[in-house]
């Protein structure tokens, strides 16, 4: 078995009741059963500005939601991420996407430097698993569609913030799928989580 972590599931879904939702319950289910110190965290459930009124630029008309800094903390606290959430528009969902605006904030997730164009990165250290559902083929998304959704959050967001390795599982086909199928990508989100990867 893979060494004890703290894991933090972040479910990006608006619905309680998806597939999204089930493969959170599952990873998070296995991953305690073994051994792992997991949560999870709903967006659905949070209640939060998702739009970043003033950028960067006016810090002090800014209010923290205390949602918010329950987020950071939990990351904080986290060896592992896991993002669980669906395509939609080939990217991710507003609810995610809003989230990600607010938590990730400078002094937080990364750092401008004046004597340097590349921002110190603040969430060295941890690991990443993107969990990716979709209705297309996984081969459609990702060499004509180019898998923006997936890059943005594991270029632009993640590593940009010093978090790697961040490895990835897409599962596609997911309107069309068979209650077989489904309970196949449920298995393997299962083991997944057994070994907290």
């Amino acid at each position: 078995m893979e060494s004890t972590k703290k894991i933090l599931i972040v479910l990006g879904h608006p619905h309680n009741e998806s597939l999204c939702s089930s493969l959170a319950d599952a990873y998070l289910q296995s991953a305690i059963e073994n051994g792992h110190n997991a949560q999870l965290l709903k967006l659905s459930d949070l209640k939060f500005d998702p739009n970043l009124r003033f950028g960067y630029k006016e810090k002090d008309k800014l209010i923290i939601e205390e949602d918010i800094l329950k987020s950071q903390k939990l990351i904080s606290h986290a060896d592992h991420l896991v993002f669980i959430f669906p395509n939609w528009w080939s990217s991710m969902l507003a609810i995610l996407k809003g989230w990600i605006d607010r938590v990730f904030l400078p002094g937080f997730a990364f750092q401008y430097q004046k004597k340097s164009p590349i921002p110190a990165k603040l969430l060295k250290g941890k690991t990443t698993r993107i969990i990716i559902t979709m209705d297309a083929p996984v081969w459609y998304y990702k060499w004509f569609t180019g898998s923006p959704g997936l890059t943005f959050l594991k270029k632009g967001t993640l590593e940009f913030c010093g978090i790697t390795p961040v490895q990835y599982t897409l599962l596609g086909e997911i309107r069309t799928a068979s209650k077989e199928k489904l309970m196949d990508y449920i298995k393997k989100i299962n083991k997944l989580g057994s070994k907290g990867i």
